[in-house]
This record gives structure tokens, sequence and C-alpha cells, in this order.
């Protein structure tokens, strides 16, 4: 069949549809029939779907013509998505196209939602199409027979790639492209992305390096302009001190009037605990909302998310209040209206957010900021002009993922056993591992056979065994089932199953918040206040309460930080603030506060670095404003605390947000002293660091992930988890015996790199340190807080007070310096 014909079995199909294929839709097709690699980037909604299934199908109908009364049995593409939830979209939309088109192909899912039977089924016959995630991807890699499974797989797409990349499951990822690779010299690898800012560096993360399959890969651009209002939620008053939290519930009967407007609404928060919160909060204050309005995250259970997704689809929901488990690319066609609760804290991640809405091509995708506290109004601000730009954060690639190569290892020797020689090129093939020596990768090789040197005398860290042709392997049937347990680059604190005493499961908790609940103690999961009534093995048996508030149920780490990219929007929005030259509703908005700061400060313009000090009945303040996000200014606050000491033997306590920090003391320090011996400089940064954020600490917490993915400490049977506290003492002896035996070991160093780059963010921290030194510093000795420290305060002031004992210490803050 000539491209002619093919394109026109699609035409015809989308011609039922009532659409008309795009451009780009077609250049995929054209690439992909003429055997082309390549990364397709488009909005959301503009239909990427279809240019990449229709194209693997029309290759296929190329090759068999007799398409309609003969199918070749097998697999014949995989589709990588990041999200359980995007798995039944994919899977409705391709076999409905194949469907229409008369292909008898079948199409499967394989996620850790899939049950056994349906697994079992699988290994036998898998389906034409099978969409999965890398996690489960592993998993059938380490199957025995996983090569003769896996050899007429022509084609692997990976959807959602700018998800994946910069991250521990995009290392997993790389490798297994590599293999799928290794076992179809022609395989066709192709990425999906809606918004990355290093497009060319993500196709070749995808693609691996210095490859014939680089190097005639495509990169195909939709060109279609997603026309994206925002519209900020401004209160009718506002605090001249504002601090997080004061807005936020208070403007919750603005987001009603939003939702009976529209005919459906998504209501995005940046966590779990925020989500479960404005649940809460709108069915108290209108239980009319009852079965209309639900709520959506990865921790409740899979039949409510599906059922919460297909009540989206077939409109009988007006509202759904959602975390980052929505973000992605399912088609919600009936959704006309997005809310983002609070600063999203990154270009893509809001620009993703409001492409949920309008999710058709050509729609206008309407989305509200509704702010948490008065100055993220100067965040909906910058965000209005992002939009306009479309300028999106690079997502940086991780490099030398040690830990996740000696999984990737155990993975291929439970599969039947490797060759070394054959898959040392793969791995080096890749992004990730270009830079991987032989003398590492031997290291790999005789840890998961010894346990490193150490650890030699241990039996219990000696997993694989090599036979006479010099092949690694797992014959072990405990150790092949603990490694299955365990595969995954995801880690976090140990899950405990939430069910009713009577059975019904309800979702998932993590330890650390459960374990601090005593009996009868009442708290919100899944939109239900529920009392806690005991363990039993993993599971928290619980009932419902009849009391209408309780304790949220909150998760570790689930605060994000401010993004490079937002962080110099921001920059320069404060000068429109500043001077008020454009006159829109936020400036209006915050005309008091802004002239308040003023008055009190001032408002620091691009190329101003402002310092504020003050005294109060706590003690000498100092605070600081490079608008870097909390991450970097953790880590400046305590360097620039240490490098004052050093001049002056000083305790100090610190506080910071996504905009500035402060540095608290009892006894007062000159800052005519800190700017005169140039302490906020880039120089000596590494050493102080060290000395200032306790790096020894932070690496520990990051080797105990390290250790998990590695295989060092096993988490534990379903059901019968290892406690977290167990998993930390066990992960730190091991560091410790690293530490001050083999401090070369490749896993305790990589602790170390990531502790740098992911946790302290240092590469960031420099580029502040040298922005900052080539800014006319402003220090303004004020008379009290102003307007821009007092979040910063107040947010130190949250983690000693409950809820309400806060608000009467803001109230009384205010009226002293109001």
């Amino acid at each position: 069949m000539t491209k002619k014909e093919l394109f026109h079995i699609a035409e015809d199909y989308f011609q039922q549809q009532g659409w008309t294929a795009f451009p780009f839709q077609k250049q995929t097709w054209d690439a992909f029939i003429s055997g082309k690699n390549g990364l397709l980037n488009a909005p959301t909604g503009s239909g990427k779907t279809y240019a990449l299934w229709v194209a693997i199908v029309l290759n296929y109908i190329k090759s068999n013509p007799d398409y309609k009364t003969k199918n070749n049995k097998g697999l014949k593409a995989i589709w990588i998505t990041p999200l359980r939830s995007l798995s039944q979209e994919i899977a409705q939309t391709s076999q409905k196209f194949v469907d229409g088109i008369g292909l008898p192909f079948t199409v499967g899912i394989r996620s850790g939602d899939t049950s056994t039977k349906e697994r079992a089924a699988q290994k036998k016959s898998l389906p034409d199409l099978l969409i999965t995630t890398p996690e489960s991807l592993h998993l059938l890699l380490a199957t025995k027979d996983h090569a003769h499974l896996l050899k007429d797989c022509n084609a692997i797409i990976v959807d959602e790639w700018h998800e994946l990349l910069g991250t521990k499951r995009g290392v997993q990822m790389e490798l297994g492209l590599s293999r799928l690779a290794g076992i179809n010299n022609n395989l066709r690898i192709w990425g999906i992305s809606a918004t990355i800012g290093n497009l060319e560096q993500a196709r070749q993360v995808l693609l691996g390096v210095d490859s014939s399959r680089f190097r005639e890969s495509v990169l195909i651009k939709s060109n279609l302009k997603k026309k994206i209002q925002v519209r900020s939620i401004i209160p009718e008053t506002m605090d001249k001190f504002p601090w997080r939290g004061h807005l936020g519930l208070h403007l919750l009967e603005d987001v009603v009037k939003i939702i009976h407007k529209s005919r459906s609404t998504l209501i995005f928060t940046n966590t779990r605990a925020q989500c479960e919160l404005w649940f809460q909060a709108l069915m108290h204050s209108h239980p009319e909302f009852a079965g209309e309005v639900a709520m959506h995250h990865g921790s409740i259970n899979k039949e409510t998310r599906i059922w919460v997704e297909n009540a989206i689809r077939n409109e009988s929901l007006k509202a759904c209040i959602c975390t980052s488990s929505l973000d992605l690319g399912v088609d919600f066609a009936p959704v006309e209206t997005i809310i983002q609760i609070g600063g999203p804290k990154g270009v893509a991640r809001f620009l993703q957010r409001a492409g949920r809405s309008g999710h058709q091509p050509g729609e206008t995708s309407v989305i509200y900021f509704l702010p948490t506290h008065a100055l993220e109004l100067i965040e909906a601000s910058a965000l209005q002009k992002a939009v306009t730009t479309q300028a999106v954060e690079d997502r940086l690639p991780y490099l030398n993922c040690y830990d996740v190569l000696i999984q990737y290892l155990c993975t291929l020797a439970v599969s039947g056993g490797f060759d070394p020689i054959e898959i040392y090129p793969e791995v080096k093939g890749t992004f990730c591992y270009q830079e991987l020596t032989y003398e590492e990768f031997e290291w790999c090789l005789k840890f998961i056979v010894y346990g490193s040197s150490s650890l030699a005398s241990y039996d219990e860290y000696k997993k694989v065994s090599i036979d006479e042709d010099g092949r690694y392997f797992i014959d072990d049937r405990g150790i092949a089932m603990r490694h299955r347990l365990q595969m995954g680059t995801i880690v976090t604190g140990t899950d405990i199953t939430v069910k009713y005493l009577t059975g019904g499961y309800i979702g998932s908790i993590e330890e650390y918040f459960i374990s601090q609940l005593s009996r009868g103690e009442v708290f919100v999961f899944a939109g239900r206040t529920l009392e806690f009534i005991r363990f039993k093995g993993m599971v928290a048996q619980v009932r419902n309460s009849t009391r209408k508030k309780g304790k949220v149920t909150n998760w570790m780490g689930s605060r994000m930080p401010l993004s490079s990219q937002l962080g110099e929007l921001l920059r320069e929005e404060m000068q429109n603030f500043q001077t008020g030259s454009q006159r829109t509703p936020e400036v209006k908005a915050l005309n008091d506060i802004i002239a308040r700061q003023q008055e009190e400060s001032t408002v620091p313009q691009k190329h101003e670095f402002l310092i504020e000090t003050f005294k109060t009945r706590e003690g000498y303040h100092a605070v600081f404003y490079p608008f870097e996000g909390r991450l970097v200014h953790m880590a400046m606050a305590g360097l620039i605390a240490y490098r004052i000491s050093l001049l002056q033997p000083i305790s100090f306590s610190l506080a910071y947000n996504d905009y500035g920090f402060e540095i608290l003391s009892d006894q007062e320090f000159d800052m005519h002293n800190v700017l005169d011996n140039n302490l906020i400089t880039s120089e000596m940064i590494l050493e102080d660091l060290e000395a200032s954020v306790n790096a020894t600490e932070l690496a520990k917490r990051k080797f105990r992930d390290i250790a998990v993915i590695a295989g060092l400490v096993f988490t534990g049977y379903p059901n019968k988890a290892v406690k977290v506290k167990h998993l930390q003492s066990s992960s730190q002896l091991l560091f410790e015996v690293f530490r001050d035996h083999e401090p070369d070991n490749l896993l305790f160093r990589q602790a170390y790199t990531e502790t740098y780059e992911q946790e302290i963010e240092e590469y960031r921290l420099r580029e502040a340190f040298e922005r900052i030194e080539n800014q006319t510093i402003v220090w303004k000795a004020c008379e009290r807080p102003t307007p821009f420290s007092f979040p910063i305060i107040t947010d130190r002031l949250r983690e000693k007070l409950s809820s309400e004992q806060l608000a009467d210490r803001i109230k009384r803050m205010q009226l002293k310096w109001d």
C-alpha cells in the first residue's frame, strides 16, 4: 500500500467522527511509516494519542494489506504511561480506532491495578497493544521468556515523557528501552510531551547517545497555540499583613459561584492533604453538593478513582477536587473550568493544568487562580505573562544512578540471566550512563554477586551467581521473589491500608501519619470523617465518625518548591507592582499592601536584592528576598547563618518560604559586618555547605532510598511491610559501615551527590549567589515587620502552634503592627 492509501484509511475514520487530521498528526504518521524515531511535542487535548497510535496501525497495515481477515497474533507495540489513571482513556481511544477501521486488534492494560488472573492470561498471550507503566515493564523484563514475548514488538511509545524525565523512573525507562532495542533492532521509539523546555535534550535522553537511532530521529512540533485565559479570584478585602492560609478557604464561596456557573470544574490542589481539606470544607458548607462533587488523589482506592474519572466524562459530576493525579492527558472533554488553589510552583505544571479545560483542539482553556495568601497574586500576574510567552522549565536528566542500575542488573539476572559483555554497551548507550566506565560497571557486578567489599562476609547480600559461561543469574526463588516485590524507584513511607471494621477498603495512608493516632481519634481521609479503632497487621481498622472535624491526613514530602523559571518571572513582576505601571486587577488588589511595603521598606526591582532587619519581642530579625524557592532558601539561610557565626559566636533560628528566608537571633548582629565581609558570595560554597546544612544527615536520609532501590534493605512482604524507622536504622548502619570502611562505595558516593543536586539544589544555590553578586544590595533597617516578611514569620510560628492559636497570635500581631 502507498502512503496515500494508508493515510486515506485514517482520514476516512476521522471524517466519520467529524474531525480533520492536523498537519502534525500527518507528519508523525509519515515519519513513523518511514522508519523514524522521534519526539512529538503538542499541547494537551490536541490529539497526540491519535498521532502515534494511528501511525503504529498504519505501519502494520502497510506490511499486512489483508488486515481485516488475518491478524498475526502477538505484541505489536507497548505504550508507556506514567500514571495509571491514563491507561483506561488510552485503551478506550486505541480500541475505538481499530474497531472503527475493522482491524481485529486487542488492547490490554498491565499496571499495579491489574489482577493476578489477568496478568497470567497476558503471559500466555499478550495483546496487540500493551499499555503499561515503567514499573510493570520491568516486571515483564523479569520474566524468564521475556525476549521471546517481546521479540515482535516493533514500537514503544513513552507518553508524557516530561513527567519521567529528571526522575529515577525516567532512568528506569532509559534502561528498559535499551533492553527492548537490544531484543529487536528494528524497534521504533517515540516520546510524547506536552510541556517541556529542553526538547532537544529530552529527545536525546529518550533515544540514547551517539546512536543511529538518535541521528535518524525527528522532533515534531504541533505549532498549535493553545489559548489560555487566567482569571485571579480576588478577595473584597485584603489584610495588610498577609500570611499563608489567610485567604484560601475564606474564598470558598467564590469557588462555589464558579462551580455553579460551569458545566464541570476541576479544582487542583498542590498536595493530597490540601485536597482532603477543601473537599471536607465544601461538603460541610454545602451539603447539597453530596454526589455532585468528588475527590481524586493517588491514595484513594482504584474503584473510586475510576468511578470519579468516568463521572467527569459523562458529566454526572459538577466538580472534582484533585491533585496531580489528574494533571496529565486523560481526555475529559466536558471540563469547562479549572481552579488552581495556591501557586502551582512551576509554569509547566500551570499550563498542564490549564489545558485540562477546553481539552479539545481550538477551544480556549479557562483557569482561575485562587491565592492562599495575598502575595500569591504577584505569582498569578507572573503566570499570566508566562502563558503568553509559553516559556516553560527544563527538566534536567539524571546521571549515573548506580542504585537503579544495580536493580536493573538483578532484574535481568532473575529473568534467566545475562551476559555482561552484551549488556554493558546497551547500558553505556543510555544518556544516564554515558560516562559509566567499565570499572564502575564491574563494581556493580561484584556488588550484586558479593555485596561489596565491606559486606563480603554476609551471605544475605550475595544475590547473583555466575555460571561457567560467565552469565549472571539468580536461581534462588526467595531472592527472586523479594526482588520482584521491591522493583521500582518510587520510595515513600510505608503505606498502611485503611479498612472499615466490616472489611470495606478505603485507601492507603503513610505509616508515619497513622502511627500518631490514638484509639478513638478522628481523622479525615478520602472525603470521610473516620474514627481510628486499631492496627491489625499493616491494616488500620476504622469506622465512620459522626464528628464533623478531625485531623486532616497528610503525606511526607508533599510541598513543592518554586521553579527557577517562575522565580525569575516573579522578580521581573516585582517591578510592575512597584511602579503600578500596568493597572491589572492584581496590582489594584495589592495596592495597600505594596504601599505599606514601600512605606516600611521597599519593593525590590529586578536588579536589586532586598535585606530587611528589625527587632520584635522575639529577637533580632534579618529577612532576605532571593525569590528562589524553599529548597534554595533553606540551604542559603543555613549557609549565611553559619558564616555570620564565624564572625560572632551566636545562635540562630531559621524560617523560609518560596519568596525569602529569615535569620532570627536573641542577640543583635551587625549587618554592616555581613556586607563588608562579603558573606553573600558563591566562594567556598561547597565547604560552607558541608559545615552548615549537615550534609551527612541529609545524605543518610537519601541513602535510605538508595539502599531500598539497590536492594540492600528489604521493605517487606505484602501486608507485612517493614516499619520506616526500622528501614532507616538498617540503612543508617550500612551508611556508617561504608563511611568508615569503604568510602569509595558508589552507592555511598551517590547519596552525597543526590543530597547536593536534589535536596540542596547546589547548582541553583550557586546560580542564585552569582546573580546576587551582580545585583545592588538594598538593606533596609525597619522599625517593625513588613508585609513581605510577615508570611515568613508566621510560617515559623505554624510549627509551634495549633491553627486556632496561630490565628489568634497573628491577629494580635496585626493589631500591634498596624
